[in-house]
């Protein structure tokens, strides 16, 4: 008989705790962030530097929380306006979008004298600027 109760209350905390437990499930989508980054740090931009360009800090992710980089000067690029990156609310987290160097608007390559392609290209491509498939990519447009 006491065999009997011993089993019957083991049998019963198994089931009672199967019971109770939960099943959770978190998919790591690469590159979401769950937590929204906190706001932006000021920081105070040093003197400019002729041919510079001020990087300003941003806050990544490390995998475990949001750490601060210090912002930075880097090398002009000519004919580019740098783009910084930033933070995207997107699929259900964050993603982070990252800077660019963004060639400027006025500014199309072949268009000098001299250049071997003719004026009327456009034209032949229903007018405006035209870049022909796969071009873009190798840097000739």
């Amino acid at each position: 008989m006491r065999l009997k109760a011993v089993l019957f209350c083991l049998a019963f905390s198994t089931v009672s705790s199967a019971a109770l437990s939960q099943v959770s499930v978190q998919i790591n989508v690469p590159g979401i962030v769950q937590i929204a980054p906190p706001p932006p740090r000021y920081e105070p931009v040093p003197r400019a530097a002729p041919g510079r360009i001020w990087m300003p800090g941003r806050w990544a992710w490390n995998e475990r929380e949001y750490v601060w980089r210090a912002g930075q000067w880097q090398s002009a690029r000519p004919d580019y306006v740098y783009a910084p990156g930033r933070w995207v609310a997107r699929d259900g987290g964050w993603r982070w979008s990252e800077d660019q160097w963004r060639r400027r608007p006025d500014d199309r390559r072949g268009r000098e004298e001299g250049d071997e392609r003719r004026s009327g290209d456009d034209e032949q491509h229903g007018g405006g600027y035209h870049c022909p498939p796969g071009q873009a990519k190798k840097g000739r447009c």
